[in-house]
């Protein structure tokens, strides 16, 4: 039975590597945090917890030196040293992040020593990429054409725990969500590439009803383009991916992206310095003085604007100190995890959702459908950590299993990866829900 090392044990890790122990694999789960990797694998005669600091390359390379499979679930920045030491032992490797172009340059050594690194094989990217393809290929196997793609994912609370005015609770690393809130946009729509500055992305929300849930707001993710080649959609005219959230969302993080509050530059406060402190230098204003009035000023509303009340709801008007930082977005990444986060028993909601317009062979057209709804299970895992962690998981089985025949940086768009990913995931009730419109 393969050796299998998992990297991280955070917010994530847990469903896959238990699945992985109950396939019976041997795991290693090493972590800076070792009380954590312990926690995972507690009860499990094959599950080892390892501590490990990334920056010893020593105990990195001795434990991918003794394991078979490498899987990385550390923050994106730490998969380069990890795939270098994959290279150095000939172990694959799997990680759930997009490719990094410093990972794509590995390709061709990769390939040199017959190796596959799986990368995005996880919820957003991941599912997204298998169940579309799956739609994608089988329209094309009938002669018919994409006209138009729409794909669109988002974790959320559950509404009955959706009790907070920015609509969202943690599942995830805050700093990532916020850092995506400067990222630029690009995608194409009928038939024109839209292209859109990171400070102007949430002026760009739509509003898309999901049933049963109701309305949401979506905002577009990343550089779509590309999808259009990766999918095989060469006579699509919009291809376009994007992030679901709560109404409300996208007003707040404009003005918060305008009051520069994720900037990642780096600053220093005096201990004792209070957020309305904070708030009067952003706006170059005297903290004893109605820093809310000078705040809505800067970002042109009315100071009983909800925004306003957001942020005032979040505590950036208050007392309360400010946490250690290196940055804006640091203090802002974890007074946001402060107040938003889940509490005990809470369950979270993960949204993906594919629409497809279709032109037939016979020159008709339809319209294609594809939903998953999943929820966290309460006092246990949350959405996001079972569909990110699961779908990894049962790839990483198929690699123990020398069921997948590529080697390089390969992501899962092939039907010998998604087919088998997409059967064993429904198997665990994780599912997209396919309709012709």
């Amino acid at each position: 039975m393969k050796k299998i090392l998992v990297l991280g044990a955070g917010l994530v890790s847990r469903p896959g590597v238990v699945f992985l122990l109950k396939q019976g694999y041997t795991v290693t789960v090493a972590s800076r945090t070792i009380e954590k990797a312990a926690r995972i694998v507690q009860g499990f005669e094959n599950g080892t917890a390892r501590q490990i600091l990334v920056e010893d390359n020593g105990v990195l390379e001795k434990l991918v030196e003794g394991n078979d499979i490498i899987v990385s679930l550390l923050p994106w920045v730490h998969h380069l040293k990890v795939a270098k030491a994959c290279l150095k032992f000939n172990k694959p490797m799997a990680t759930t992040s997009y490719v990094s172009e410093d990972m794509r340059k590995l390709d061709g050594e990769i390939r040199s020593k017959n190796l596959l690194f799986l990368n995005e094989i996880g919820i957003d990217p991941g599912v997204d990429h298998m169940s579309a393809m799956r739609i994608i290929d089988n329209v094309h196997a009938r002669g018919g054409k994409i006209r138009h793609f729409y794909s669109i994912c988002g974790g959320l609370p559950a509404p009955e725990d959706n009790d907070n005015p920015f609509g969202y609770k943690f599942s995830w690393s805050p700093k990532g969500v916020v850092l995506a809130s400067r990222n630029p946009a690009r995608f194409l729509e009928n038939g024109k590439v839209i292209e859109i500055e990171g400070p102007d992305l949430f002026l760009n929300k739509r509003i898309e009803t999901v049933e049963p849930l109701g309305e949401f707001e979506i905002y577009p993710n990343r550089d779509s383009i590309p999808y259009k080649e990766i999918y095989g959609l060469k006579d699509a005219e919009t291809v376009m991916r994007g992030t679901y959230r709560n109404i409300g969302w996208c007003d707040t993080f404009k003005k918060v992206v305008d009051l520069g509050l994720v900037d990642d530059t780096p600053v220093s406060y005096a201990p004792g310095t209070t957020y309305n402190q904070l708030m009067a230098d952003v706006v170059g204003a005297d903290a004893n003085g109605d820093v809310i009035a000078r705040v809505a000023e800067k970002v042109g509303l009315d100071k009983e604007h909800f925004v306003l009340k957001n942020l005032e709801w979040l505590g950036l008007f208050g007392s309360d100190a400010v946490p250690d930082g290196e940055s804006k977005l640091d203090i802002l990444s974890e007074r946001l995890l402060e107040k938003l986060k889940y509490k005990d028993g809470e369950k979270d909601m993960l949204i993906l959702r594919h629409r497809f317009t279709v032109e037939n062979a016979d020159n008709t057209l339809e319209t294609i459908s594809s939903t998953l709804i999943d929820y966290g299970i309460p006092h246990g895992d949350s959405s996001m950590a079972r569909t990110v962690s699961l779908p990894l998981a049962i790839g990483v089985k198929l690699m123990a299993e020398n069921k997948i025949g590529l080697t390089g940086v390969q992501i899962p768009i092939k039907k010998e990866i998604y087919e088998p990913v997409l059967d064993g995931i429904a198997e665990l009730g994780i599912k997209m829900d396919e309709k012709t419109l």
